[in-house]
């Protein structure tokens, strides 16, 4: 079970991994099975069901659209996030899709996309279901899937319940916890992103390697760029403001300013700038989530800006060690909001931050597993409870203090030794059972915490 850092960052749309990333890929999949399968031709109509999170919260996550986005072959790496939504207000208004871009079949919006808020399938909460049908009204093709987190999607035929895509690639450093880890850097005397790096020659050249890398980084850096640029209210109804425009214009206009915490609020910022063109269904880096994808770009950004003699191969390295944790999170517990809580999330996107930051400025293995350690043991227990259903409050402003704490992290293990109680696998290990034991309302669902105490409108 071999995981790329390129499984853990991948380009995709907002505002959610697992609930707009995710069912995307699935629809997208359904639709490239029923050429394959010879049903393509045959099929008059097809239908989406959506279960668990995914109908509970779908319509503020952007599930259905989705679906119907996936279903005419796009991809949420190359689809146009400026035209996506009136694609599919097209697709309602005419009562048609183009299924793989091509086949036309009828579509009637309120029929075809079903959302069940208070059914499930039984491998994980975010399920779903497709069908096509022929002429006659019978089922040419019925497929289940799940949406696991990040945008990793498993077939209903296989364990919904993995956490892991099977890949039976060999790998010459193989490791499944961070005690293996460490016991290989120091068998080898390599640090946590050489063996890595070492890794991930399996499937490409470390010329690729750096190129994909440095692009991911490159779309990082855009979203950043767009979110500062952006004005007025985020979608959804909850009229939420964007704020990173206004800080960016107060952070470049105040240069002489000795405040000691500006570079925080730099941070802030970056953080900021990404979870708003997120929840405004934007061009995002799932790292490792779409919920949590400012915590990895903010602390690479923090980087650049602020540690001296950093550099691309730095943010190689940075990615690289990050990409080892969450490794361990998807693993051995989960980055599914849905099924452990924004610990999955948040923590884990925390955790990886820490360990990456940790890493280019000079920690050792042992340092790097303790920053991990810190990020995620200081986000046990996190709840997802988005308001409206919407990736926007608390999300958005959670990523910017876990972004803060990220390199809080990092920086309390290097004044450390590496030694410390709490190892980062006991951590993930209480994350996954803490997960277990929460309650299904604080699991994106929408049905607890925040999203009921706080008025929608």
């Amino acid at each position: 079970m071999a995981l790329s850092a390129l499984d853990l960052f991948s380009v995709g749309i907002g505002p959610s991994s697992s609930h707009t990333v995710g069912p995307m890929r699935a629809a997208k999949l359904f639709a490239d099975g029923l050429k394959g399968d010879g049903h393509l031709s045959a099929a008059v109509r097809v239908q989406a069901e959506l279960f668990g999170s995914l109908g509970a919260t779908g319509r503020g996550h952007g599930s259905d659209k989705a679906v119907v986005l996936g279903l005419q072959g796009l991809d949420p790496e190359t689809v146009d996030t400026a035209t996506a939504d009136d694609q599919v207000a097209a697709a309602a208004l005419d009562a048609e899709l183009r299924i793989g871009g091509h086949h036309r079949v009828d579509f009637n919006w309120d029929e075809d996309v079903v959302l069940h808020r208070r059914k499930s399938l039984p491998a994980h909460p975010n399920g779903m279901t497709f069908r096509a049908l022929d002429h006659t009204g019978a089922v040419l093709s019925e497929r289940s899937f799940y949406s696991i987190g990040g945008g990793f999607v498993v077939d209903g035929d296989a364990d919904g319940g993995d956490r892991v895509v099977a890949d039976a690639t060999v790998l010459p450093y193989p490791f499944t916890t961070a005690d293996e880890l460490l016991a290989i850097c120091s068998r080898e005397g390599m640090s946590i992103s050489d063996v890595m790096l070492a890794n991930e020659l399996v499937w490409r050249s470390e010329a690729e390697l750096r190129e994909k890398l440095l692009a991911l980084w490159a779309v990082m850096r855009e979203c950043v760029d767009n979110g500062c640029a952006a004005e007025g209210i985020l979608p959804g109804g909850l009229n939420v403001r964007r704020r990173a425009p206004s800080l960016f214009r107060t952070l470049t206009a105040d240069t002489g300013v000795t405040d000691p915490l500006r570079a925080m609020e730099w941070v802030n910022l970056f953080a900021l700038a990404v979870n708003e063109e997120n929840a405004a269904g934007g061009r995002i880096v799932t790292a490792p989530t779409n919920g949590a994808a400012g915590i990895v770009p903010a602390v690479l950004h923090y980087y650049i800006k602020f540690v001296p003699g950093a550099d691309d191969d730095g943010v190689v390295r940075f990615l690289l060690a990050a990409a080892a944790v969450g490794i361990l999170f998807k693993i051995n517990a989960s980055i599914s909001g849905a099924e452990v809580g924004c610990q999955g999330e948040v923590g884990s996107a925390c955790s990886m931050a820490a360990a990456g930051l940790c890493e280019v400025m000079g920690g050792t293995p042992e340092q790097v597993e303790n920053a991990a350690e810190v990020g995620i043991e200081h986000n046990l227990g996190l709840t997802c409870d988005p308001v409206g259903g919407l990736v926007q409050i608390p999300c958005i402003e959670r990523n910017a203090i876990a972004s803060v704490k990220a390199i809080n992290a990092a920086r309390l293990a290097l004044h450390g030794d590496g030694n410390h109680k709490v190892s980062l696998d006991k951590a993930i290990k209480t994350m996954r059972e803490t997960g277990a034991d929460m309650k299904t309302k604080y699991k994106e669902t929408s049905r607890g915490g925040l999203a009921v105490n706080v008025i929608e409108c």
